[in-house]
């Protein structure tokens, strides 16, 4: 792709950095921002550096947050007593769209792979088992995708917690095996976290 301009290019290039974003859907973000007043291409710089250098991530759960406690963990009307586990922030989103779930949440950052060298201390787990073992949690909620590194990391962390006098559950199958649950349509992931199921049931049954 030629460019008649290093200034185009280089923005261009930066965009098209972005996930699902090629150098064609780049120069035409590019050319849109171009032709727009200077301050719109300011403010949306603007909020790019802010969110960057002030995000913080929950000192409880992990989740994005603007303080050091979030939204959700500050909340004295959710349930405290019942943690759902989590991959990501975006799976946090998906879940709350559903408005079915009144909890609080744990975001793990990721999931066990060997293969992409991750392993149990790289994730948020430790905070986790600490969590179960205050005694303030009844439930916890495992709401990993279904794929074989989500499995691996619900049942390490079941293996931590099953002393405990907590009642571990997953979610209906109602996603399918291999999905994410960020593509989950809310009325099927909503559903999925209302018929939860004990989690010794997904491995006794096999």
């Amino acid at each position: 792709m030629e460019f008649s301009s290093k200034l185009i290019e280089k923005a261009v290039n930066e965009m098209s950095q972005l996930p699902g974003i090629g150098k064609r859907t780049a120069l035409r973000l590019v050319l849109h921002l171009l032709k727009q007043p200077k301050e719109q291409t300011s403010f949306l710089s603007q909020a790019l550096l802010n969110m960057r250098e002030d995000i913080k991530f929950c000192e409880s759960c992990h989740n994005i947050s603007d303080t050091k406690i979030c939204e959700i963990c500050a909340n004295a009307l959710r349930n405290h007593e019942t943690i759902c586990v989590v991959e990501d922030i975006r799976d946090v989103m998906a879940i709350e769209n559903t408005g079915q779930f009144k909890g609080i949440y744990h975001v793990l950052g990721g999931k066990i792979s060997p293969i992409e060298g991750v392993g149990p201390n790289q994730l948020n787990i430790s905070s986790l088992v600490e969590k179960a073992k205050s005694g303030k949690v009844t439930e916890i909620i495992f709401a990993l995708s279904s794929t074989m590194e989500g499995d691996t990391t619900n049942f390490y962390i079941y293996k931590q917690i099953a002393d405990l006098q907590i009642v571990v559950s997953t979610i209906a199958r109602g996603i399918s095996v291999g999905d994410e649950l960020e593509y989950a349509d809310e009325i099927t992931l909503g559903r999925s976290i209302l018929h939860r199921v004990p989690f010794e049931k997904t491995f006794k049954n096999n």
